[in-house]
């Protein structure tokens, strides 16, 4: 039988070994695969971004990132399995905006953004375009608006998913367009682009880097773009803000850990995505492609995370989407 002092004893010997655990993890990292979880299906803008990134610090950290897209619920499921993932430096989360909308959306979420998963790096800040298919009648943004009011409810729009960034910035721009159109979710970016090169649907909200060569390839019609002004990939499209002022959507990729990632791990992971993001060949791709890289340390990216959160729970409720 153990003594009050023995058991005493043990307790602390197994704190030390805790304690002592995480800067060991942190100096032999890394020393195996790195896995990559983006919550959204194959194609879209968070996946193309990680699998970018993931090549550049491949080079950099001397170890293999696998990329595993495990999508459902608007990034919640992928979301969830980083948050109960091991802190070390592992298994790593690639999202966009939609998990910061997820704080206000979704009540039930197995997790707390900023309790259950750490800032890590930003990647870039994109804008979107509001695309119709080509058989579509609507030449321009003010054609859609007027048809929607003219047949309230009729009009239909597809997103990846509620409480995605797309779904967002579709009821945001209801809203502020003072339309009623339905909302038609689908499972992934990917099924919701197809609905609309298919014509099923009458128009969806994605990003102009995952969508501009099907626009220059004439697979769809721009009718705008949510940046302040005209992109310059799209000059002859015109902004939304051009019809309803000062309206602007946009959509950001960037990389989370498990809370509880030792530091060192969490500030060479900063550092070296920084290097790739900032690096002449990166800043040539992505600007060809519509992003605009954007640089941040840890502590920058966290307080931009929780400004989104804020941002969006007023986008949010001033739109008036559900809450679950």
């Amino acid at each position: 039988m153990w003594s009050r002092r023995s058991f005493l004893s043990n307790v602390v010997l197994s704190s030390a070994a805790t304690l002592l655990s995480a800067p060991a993890v942190a100096s032999s990292w890394p020393s195996q695969r790195i896995k990559f979880i983006v919550p959204f299906g194959p194609g879209g803008s968070a996946d193309v971004v990680a699998r970018y990134v993931a090549k550049g610090l491949e080079q950099k950290l001397g170890e293999t990132i696998i990329i595993e897209n495990r999508t459902g619920a608007s990034g919640t499921i992928g979301a969830a399995t980083v948050a109960r993932s091991k802190p070390d430096g592992y298994t790593l989360l690639v999202i966009s905006n939609t998990i910061t909308a997820d704080e206000t959306l979704r009540t039930n979420r197995p997790y707390k953004l900023m309790q259950d998963l750490q800032a890590v790096a930003l990647f870039n800040v994109a804008y979107n375009t509001l695309v119709v298919p080509p058989s579509s009648p609507f030449k321009n943004i003010s054609e859609l608006i007027a048809a929607a009011k003219k047949n309230p409810g009729k009009l239909n729009y597809a997103t990846s998913g509620v409480g995605s960034v797309y779904h967002i910035i579709g009821e945001t721009f209801r809203s502020a367009a003072g339309i009623k159109v339905q909302h038609i979710p689908f499972r992934s970016s990917d099924q919701a682009r197809t609905a609309v090169l298919s014509g099923s649907v009458d128009y969806m909200f994605d990003a102009i880097p995952t969508m501009l060569e099907s626009i220059r390839g004439n697979s769809v019609r721009a009718l705008a773009t949510t940046g302040p002004q005209r992109d310059p990939l799209l000059p002859d499209v015109p902004a939304v803000s051009e019809t309803i002022p000062g309206f602007v959507g946009t959509i950001w990729i960037g990389l989370l850990a498990p809370a509880g990632t030792p530091k060192t791990i969490i500030e060479r992971l900063n550092e070296e995505t920084n290097h790739i993001i900032d690096s002449k060949e990166s800043l040539a791709w992505q600007s060809k492609l519509g992003f605009h890289p954007t640089i941040k340390t840890v502590a920058e990216f966290e307080q931009f995370l929780r400004h989104e959160i804020e941002q969006q729970r007023k986008w949010i409720i001033a739109a008036n989407i559900p809450i679950e």
